[in-house]
């Protein structure tokens, strides 16, 4: 169904026609303002604090970091973490650039897919496009390059992250995806903080409820204003 199919049907839910040129003008210049709401003061320290700040957060919602200095000890990150949580050694990789020029060959017992996820893979490495340190919240929006089902149907999902794309606070994170595609939007954006949880179930709290049980996240060192 088209757009104008689909507002069609809302206008005459609604018993009225398009709206007149003067509230749609206004309309659109709301949209086009992006306007700030509360920003808690946590997310406005230094840069050095607003890492540290997200790696707490992320630990505090039951995920995991390590910070590396450089993406050429990513393999050693990742291979040390699937080691420690007893998990195999192939897993399903982004085909994004950022992640093949990985040197992935000096870690020989690793061995990465690049895909989409199937419900059969164990371990999936996506490649994170934005952070936020208020809440230790990935920002992971679709691409080819980075398929959704990669956040999804893996039982442990790790996040390769650059410190200098975590930012302080949600509207920075919008703000950065509004600039880098002009202003539009990418057909789905997923927000993940932490795995996978739910306590709807006697108020118990069950990890991988709905998508991945662990989330960790290789956390690349290369904003030399946020190394406290």
């Amino acid at each position: 169904m088209s757009r104008e199919a689909v507002l069609g049907a809302n206008r005459r839910g609604l018993t009225r026609g398009a709206l007149p040129e003067d509230q749609a003008m206004a309309l659109r210049a709301r949209l086009a303002a992006h306007p700030r709401h509360l920003i808690p003061a946590r997310s406005r320290v230094a840069r050095p604090a607003q890492i540290l700040l997200f790696v707490a957060n992320v630990e505090k919602e039951y995920g995991s970091v390590a910070r590396v200095a450089d993406f050429s000890d990513v393999p050693g990150a990742i291979a040390d973490y699937l080691a420690a949580q007893n998990l195999p050694s192939e897993f399903v990789m982004a085909p994004h650039p950022e992640l093949q020029g990985i040197p992935w060959g000096e870690r020989p017992l690793l061995r990465p897919r690049e895909g989409r996820a199937e419900a059969s893979d164990l371990v999936s490495v996506q490649q994170g496009y934005a952070a936020v340190a208020e809440t230790g919240t990935l920002m992971l929006p679709s691409a080819p390059e980075r398929p959704t089902t990669l956040n999804l149907l893996s039982d442990t999902a790790i996040v390769v992250l650059r410190a200098s794309r975590v930012v302080g606070a949600y509207e920075e994170a919008w703000d950065l995806l509004r600039a880098e595609r002009d202003g539009s939007m990418p057909r789905n954006v997923m927000l993940v903080t932490g795995p996978s949880r739910s306590a709807d179930i006697e108020s118990t709290l069950e990890l991988g409820a709905h998508g991945p049980r662990r989330l960790h996240v290789v956390l690349v060192d290369d904003d030399p204003a946020a190394v406290g």
